[in-house]
C-alpha cells in the first residue's frame, strides 16, 4: 500500500480531494506505462494548486492523483533502458493534467518520459528544480537563441518571487545578465538581490492597461504572469528584443496591439515545458546544472509533506508562497 493525493469531481462538478491508501493495482496501466517509480519528491505548482482547489480546469480525466512532476528511483521496469535503482526524474507530459501524476508514494509511468538525474543533483535538488526551473531555462535558453548575451542591457522577469521567476532570475544572474525582478512583495528585495536581481520593481505598475508603445527599456522578458504584465513589457521592449511568455498568473488575456512586433521587430517567444522533446529537457538541465548552485537552491525551497498538499494549495494561489514548494511524499 502507499499514499497518494487522489481528486474526484462530485456529482455537482465540483473538485473533491483527499489523502487516500492505494495499491499497484490502481496505477496506470502496465501495458502503455512501463516503468513503475517509488517517488520520493514531488511539488506544489500554480496548475497543481488549481487542479487540487477545482479553481481551474486543469483536470482532464477522473479520478486523477495530481502532480506535474516527480523524482526518485525506478522499482519496476518493462523497459530495457531503465534498471531497478535508477535515479529519475519526470516533468510535464500531461502528468496531473491526461495522466496520473507526482503527488503520491509510488507511480507508473511512460518510459519515454523518463530523464536520469544529472549530477550535482539529488531527487530532492530535482524537484526544487522541477517544471518550474525547467521552463525558467527553456525562456532562457529562447532569449540566447534570439542572440541576447550579457551587457545587452536589462532582462526583466516578472513575478520574480514564484518558482518560475525565482530560478530564472537566479540563472540569468549567474550568467552574467543585469536582472531587473518585478514583484508585489517589496519585502522579497532582499531574497531575489541574494538570488541576482539588480534591482527591484513594483509590479503595480504593469498590472494595468498601458500605451502601445512605450520606452524602449527591455533587452529581454521572461513573463510569468501574461495579460497587461506581458501587454506591458513588450510594448517597453528595445528594438529587436525578445519576449518570452511562460505564465499566466495575472490572467490568459494578451490586451495589446501589434505595434512593438512591426514597428520595433520585438520577438515574442512561447514556451511550453510539458511536451519538450528528450534532447532539449537534457540541454536544459545541463544549463541548469552548470549555473545553479546547491546554496541557492535551499534559499527558494520550502518543504512540506504529502500530508499537507491539500491545505497549503490555496496558499500558492494568493501569491503568498515564495519561490519553490518541494513535497516530501514520505511525511
Amino acid at each position: 500500500m502507499f499514499k497518494a493525493i487522489l481528486l474526484q469531481q462530485t456529482d455537482d462538478k465540483k473538485t473533491r480531494a483527499a489523502l487516500v491508501d492505494q495499491d499497484d493495482s490502481a496505477l496506470p496501466d502496465a501495458a502503455t506505462h512501463a516503468v513503475t517509480v517509488d517517488v520520493a519528491w514531488s511539488t506544489l505548482n500554480f496548475k497543481d494548486a488549481l487542479a487540487i482547489t477545482g479553481k481551474g480546469a486543469v483536470v482532464r480525466n477522473w479520478p486523477l492523483v495530481p502532480g506535474i512532476d516527480l523524482a526518485g528511483t525506478v522499482a519496476e521496469s518493462r523497459d530495457p533502458a531503465w534498471q531497478k535503482g535508477d535515479p529519475v526524474v519526470v516533468t510535464g507530459w500531461g502528468m496531473g493534467e491526461n495522466f496520473w501524476g507526482g503527488l503520491t508514494q509510488r507511480q507508473r509511468v511512460q518510459a519515454g518520459w523518463l530523464l536520469k538525474i544529472p549530477a550535482p543533483f539529488t531527487p530532492r535538488s530535482a524537484m526544487v528544480i522541477a517544471t518550474a526551473g525547467f521552463t525558467a531555462a527553456l525562456c532562457v535558453m529562447a532569449l540566447q537563441k534570439h542572440g541576447l548575451k550579457p551587457g545587452d542591457g536589462e532582462v526583466l522577469v516578472t513575478g520574480a518571487a514564484g518558482g518560475v521567476g525565482s530560478i530564472a532570475v537566479a540563472l540569468l544572474g549567474k550568467l552574467g545578465y543585469t536582472v531587473v525582478a518585478s514583484t508585489g512583495r517589496p519585502q522579497e528585495a532582499d531574497y531575489l538581490t541574494r538570488l541576482g536581481a539588480a534591482r527591484i520593481v513594483d509590479r503595480q505598475a504593469y498590472t494595468a492597461p498601458g500605451k502601445p508603445l512605450q520606452k524602449e527599456t527591455w533587452a529581454g522578458v521572461v513573463d510569468t504572469v501574461g495579460s497587461h504584465t506581458l501587454a506591458n513589457a513588450c510594448a517597453a521592449t528595445r528594438f529587436n528584443g525578445a519576449v518570452a511568455a511562460c505564465g499566466l498568473a495575472q490572467g490568459g488575456d494578451f490586451p495589446t496591439t501589434v505595434m512593438p512586433f512591426i514597428l520595433r521587430g520585438v520577438t515574442l517567444y512561447g514556451i511550453n515545458s510539458v511536451f519538450v522533446p528528450n534532447d532539449q529537457r537534457a540541454q536544459a538541465w545541463a544549463l541548469m546544472a552548470a549555473h545553479l548552485d546547491a546554496g541557492l537552491l535551499d534559499s527558494l525551497t520550502t518543504e512540506i509533506g504529502l500530508t499537507e498538499v491539500i491545505d497549503y494549495a490555496p496558499r500558492l494561489l494568493a501569491g503568498t508562497v515564495r519561490g519553490r514548494t518541494v513535497v516530501n511524499t514520505a511525511r
